[in-house]
C-alpha cells in the first residue's frame, strides 16, 4: 500500500509539471491555427496599414517634429526637478530612452505606444462584434492626427496609453476583480497623473467605479496604489519650492481661462487684484493661453516669474472671484470651448502657431525662438549627441501630408459616438453598472477638464476618442450573452490558459 501511494504521487507530480508544458502548447496551438487568425482579419489589415503609416513618418520627418513644450521636457532629463508648469513624468519617460541618443528611438516608441493602445482597444471591445471592435480602434490606428501627435516630442501619447491601459484594464475585470490587477489600474492612473495632471479626477472616477459595484475595499486600493507615487512625487515637488502640489500653475492656467469672460466692472475686486484686469472686453480679447505667455499680459507684467507662489495665489484668487461672481458667464465660456470638440472642420484655433503644430510640416521648422526653448535646444543636442531639428524627406512626408487632408475623425463623428452608449442604454433594462460607463466617463472627463480649466487644443481632444469608442463597442452588446439552453458565457473565443 505505501508503494501504490508513492505511485499515485508521483503521477500527481509528473501530472502537476506537465502543466505549464501543456499550456504552452495550448498557446502555441492557438497561435498556429490560422483559422483563429482569419478571425481578427479585418483588424489585422488595419493594424498593418496603421504601422505602414507610422513608417511613412519615421522616414518622412526625421528624426521628430517639436513642439515649444519639448524643450522643457528635455532640460529636466538632464536636471531633475519638478518643473513649476508641467509634471515630470513624460521626461522620465525620455531618461528611459536616452541610452539611444537619438531623438528617433522616442517617435519610434510613441508609434509602437499608438499601435498597443489600437490593440487594447480592440481586445477589450471583442465582447462586441468583431466588426464593430475593429471600428472601435480605426481612429486611434489611421486618424493622421493621432499619428502626427505621436511624431511630436509631447506627452499625449504616453498619457493616452496609460490612461487606456488603466480604462481597459477596468472595464475588461469580471465579477471577482483581482486584487493585483486593482493595484495595476492605481499605478497606470498614478502615472498617467505624473504625465499630464489632467489624469487626477480619472484616479477618482475609477475608484467610484469599484464603489459603485459594492468593492469599497477594491476602491481603497486603487487608491492606496494610485496615492502612493503621487504623494512621493509631491513631498519632491514641495522640498524644491516649498509649495504644496504636482505643479505651480493651477492658479495661472485657471486666470487665463476666466480672462475670456471676466469684467471687473462686475466682479468689483479688490485693490490686490485690479493689477489683473483687462479694460478690453472680452470679444476683443486674444485666446485665454496668450495671458499665461504674451509679454503685454498683466500677469506677465507683474514682477519675478510668473509661476512663483505669490502670483499663482494672486491669479487664483482672481479666477475664483471672476468665476463665483460671473458664473453664468463661466459656464456658457466652458460650453463654447468645449463646442470646439464638435465642429465639422478644423478652424484654425487658438493661433496660427499653434496649429501648425499639429500639420505635418511641408518645410522644416525653424529653430526655437523664445529663450526657455533655446535652453532646451542646448540639453536637446546633449540628448541627440549631435544637431537637432527635422529632416524633410520626399516623396514620404508628401504622402503623409496627402494623407493628413483627407483622413480623420470629424467632430460631430465623435459627438455621435458619445451619445451611442447612453442612447443604446435608454433601449434597455436597467441592471448592474455596464461596463461602458468606465471608458465613456473617462472620455467625458477628458473632454470637459481642459475647457474647464485652460482652454480648448486640438490634442486635448485625442486621448479622449479612444475612450469614446471602446465605449461605443462595449454598449452595443452586454458582457455576457446566452447562448442555448440558457447558459451564460462569455463571447470569447479565445481558450481559458490563453490571454490575448
Amino acid at each position: 500500500m505505501p508503494g501504490r501511494q508513492r505511485e499515485d504521487v508521483r503521477v500527481m507530480a509528473e501530472t502537476r509539471a506537465d502543466e505549464p508544458a501543456k499550456a504552452a502548447r495550448g498557446r502555441l496551438a492557438w497561435v498556429a491555427d490560422p483559422s483563429r487568425w482569419r478571425r481578427h482579419g479585418w483588424f489585422l489589415a488595419v493594424l498593418a496599414l496603421g504601422t505602414a503609416l507610422r513608417a511613412l513618418a519615421m522616414l518622412g520627418y526625421r528624426p521628430a517634429l517639436w513642439f515649444p513644450d519639448s524643450y522643457t521636457y528635455i532640460v529636466t532629463v538632464f536636471k531633475p526637478r519638478p518643473d513649476l508648469v508641467r509634471p515630470a513624468g513624460y521626461s522620465m519617460f525620455l531618461k528611459l530612452l536616452e541610452p539611444f541618443h537619438g531623438f528617433w528611438a522616442v517617435t519610434a516608441a510613441q508609434h509602437l505606444l499608438g499601435l498597443a493602445t489600437g490593440v487594447l482597444i480592440y481586445r477589450v471591445a471583442r465582447r462586441a462584434p468583431r466588426w464593430v471592435a475593429t471600428l472601435a480602434a480605426v481612429p486611434v490606428l489611421l486618424d493622421a492626427y493621432q499619428i502626427e501627435l505621436e511624431h511630436l516630442l509631447v506627452s499625449d501619447t504616453l498619457f493616452t496609453f496609460l490612461v487606456v491601459a488603466a480604462v481597459a484594464l477596468c472595464a475588461s475585470e469580471r465579477r471577482a476583480p483581482a486584487a493585483g490587477a486593482v493595484a495595476a489600474i492605481g499605478l497606470l492612473l498614478a502615472a498617467a497623473t505624473l504625465t499630464r495632471t489632467v489624469g487626477q479626477p480619472l484616479i477618482v472616477l475609477l475608484a467610484g467605479w469599484y464603489v459603485l459595484r459594492g468593492r469599497v475595499r477594491l476602491a481603497g486600493l486603487l487608491l492606496a496604489t494610485a496615492l502612493v507615487p503621487i504623494l512621493a512625487y509631491g513631498a519632491w515637488f514641495y522640498a524644491t519650492y516649498q509649495r504644496v502640489g504636482l505643479v505651480g500653475a493651477n492658479g495661472v492656467f485657471l486666470y487665463a481661462r476666466t480672462m475670456s469672460f471676466a469684467d471687473c466692472a462686475r466682479m468689483d475686486p479688490p485693490a490686490d487684484l485690479r493689477v489683473l484686469c483687462d479694460p478690453r472686453p472680452p470679444e476683443r480679447r486674444p485666446p485665454s493661453q496668450e495671458y499665461i505667455w504674451a509679454r503685454d499680459s498683466p500677469l506677465v507684467r507683474l514682477p519675478g516669474i510668473t509661476f512663483t507662489k505669490e502670483t499663482d495665489d494672486l491669479a487664483g484668487r482672481f479666477a475664483m472671484l471672476a468665476i463665483t461672481r460671473q458664473p453664468l458667464d463661466y459656464a456658457a465660456s466652458v460650453l463654447t470651448e468645449l463646442g470646439r470638440t464638435f465642429t465639422w472642420g478644423r478652424p484654425v484655433y487658438p493661433d496660427p502657431e499653434i496649429y501648425a503644430y499639429y500639420q505635418f510640416p511641408v518645410t522644416a521648422p525653424g529653430p526655437p525662438g523664445r529663450y526657455p526653448a533655446q535652453v532646451g535646444a542646448d540639453y536637446a543636442k546633449l540628448y541627440e549627441r549631435g544637431p537637432i531639428g527635422t529632416e524633410i524627406a520626399e516623396p514620404y512626408a508628401g504622402w503623409l501630408r496627402a494623407y493628413q487632408s483627407m483622413v480623420r475623425l470629424p467632430g460631430p463623428v465623435l459627438l455621435g459616438v458619445l451619445l451611442v452608449p447612453p442612447a443604446v442604454a435608454l433601449t434597455r433594462r436597467r441592471g448592474r453598472p455596464a461596463a461602458w460607463l468606465v471608458p465613456w466617463s473617462a472620455a467625458v472627463v477628458l473632454l470637459v477638464t481642459p475647457a474647464a480649466a485652460a482652454e480648448f487644443d486640438y490634442r486635448y481632444v485625442l486621448p479622449a476618442v479612444p475612450l469614446a469608442c471602446l465605449a461605443a463597442a462595449l454598449s452595443i452588446r452586454p458582457d455576457v450573452r446566452r447562448r442555448g439552453g440558457g447558459k451564460k458565457e462569455f463571447g470569447n473565443d479565445i481558450p481559458r490558459n490563453v490571454q490575448l
